[in-house]
């Protein structure tokens, strides 16, 4: 599983953001930039839609890392966006750790089997320290691109 190719390029990555100090905050940045992947939601949309798979459960992951995610209609593929944080934030994570690196996605409505494929190959990279501990250091979007590129190469 490619992270790198999830993202398609490094203008879906927002590195270091110091303007979040919540999770609905944090979402609501992932929201905007997932939608500037499409036409067909609105980050509006976007974001009630990672609130309500949110209510279900948390999507952070512990160590430091959340995925959230969400089922959308009217998008035919998966759509990805990082942002990593220069402050943690508390995101319910299991471990009550903070979270300072976030990866969303959004699938389409039917894409069950792809999606759950997706999740658990990123949540095996995200479970790596030395992976984390990289991204966590690099400071922009490019870098961090170039990193994942490097990283889904191994």
């Amino acid at each position: 599983m490619l992270i790198a190719s999830l993202l398609s390029s490094a203008d879906n990555i927002d590195c270091q953001d110091d303007t979040c100090s919540s999770k609905k905050r944090a979402i609501e940045i992932m929201s905007h930039l997932l939608a500037a992947n499409t036409e067909a939601i609105t980050a509006d949309a976007i974001y009630h839609g990672l609130l309500e798979r949110e209510r279900l459960g948390s999507t952070g992951l512990g160590k430091g890392v959340a995925i959230p995610h969400a089922r959308m209609p009217g998008i035919s593929h998966t759509i990805a966006a990082m942002i990593t944080l220069k402050t943690p934030i508390h995101y319910d994570a299991p471990d009550n750790k903070p979270v300072d690196i976030i990866f969303g996605l959004l699938v389409p409505e039917d894409g069950n089997e792809h999606h759950l494929q997706n999740l658990s190959r990123l949540v095996t990279k995200f479970r790596d320290e030395k992976v984390c501990d990289s991204i966590r250091s690099t400071t922009d979007p490019e870098s961090l691109f170039d990193l994942l590129l490097a990283i889904d190469d191994d």
